[in-house]
């Protein structure tokens, strides 16, 4: 791992979609992006693990995701150049940490634990399991959506951070966002 990644400042907010893979986090991240007029940050782990999948057939394991957390900060890193008020990113560290804890027998590596404690955002959007799940190279666990959920969600309350659950269909979950950046963004 990079020694010393950090977030480049801004004063933009950093809103993170988060939730269970097949939630809906990339659809609203672009949505609520242009609705916005702003960035949103794509998934690194997904293009990363993607590439890994189609060379050699391989699946994540424990030395990718510090690689993934470096490619994450640095996409985030490099949105926040365009960016106008609020960013969206679709997905961050704290993911990262989830899915170590959940594929790994509950190990998490300290470097990325560190960065779950260190790296900051404004406010993360949970996305609940009631969206169909669509399967795909990468996705593995279709059975276990709403266990993943409450394993994100605890995540989010031992963080203490802020959070708003996203249900519905893609509109009504746009709405709940608009609500709670009405708030935000004042």
């Amino acid at each position: 791992m990079e020694k010393n990644i950090q977030q480049r400042a801004s004063n933009c907010l950093r809103i993170v979609l988060y939730g269970p893979e097949s939630t809906g986090k990339t659809t609203l991240a672009k949505a609520l992006a242009e609705y916005y007029q702003t960035t949103w940050v794509p998934e690194f782990a997904r293009t990363y693990l993607q590439e890994k999948w189609n060379q050699k057939k391989e699946v994540c394991n424990l030395e990718d995701l510090i690689v993934i957390a470096n490619g994450q900060v640095k996409l985030e890193n490099k949105a926040l150049w365009k960016a106008k008020d609020v960013v969206f990113c679709d997905t961050n560290i704290l993911v990262t940490k989830a899915w170590s804890q959940t594929h790994f027998d509950g190990y998490c590596a300290p470097e990325i634990q560190a960065l779950s404690e260190t790296l900051q955002y404004d406010h993360y959007f949970l996305t609940y399991t009631d969206v169909p799940w669509k399967a795909d190279d990468l996705r593995d666990r279709p059975n276990h959506r709403e266990e993943m959920f409450f394993h994100f969600e605890n995540l989010l309350k031992v963080k203490k951070a802020s959070y708003t659950i996203l249900k519905g269909n893609l509109e009504q979950r746009i709405l709940q966002a608009k609500k709670v950046l009405s708030i935000l963004m004042r």
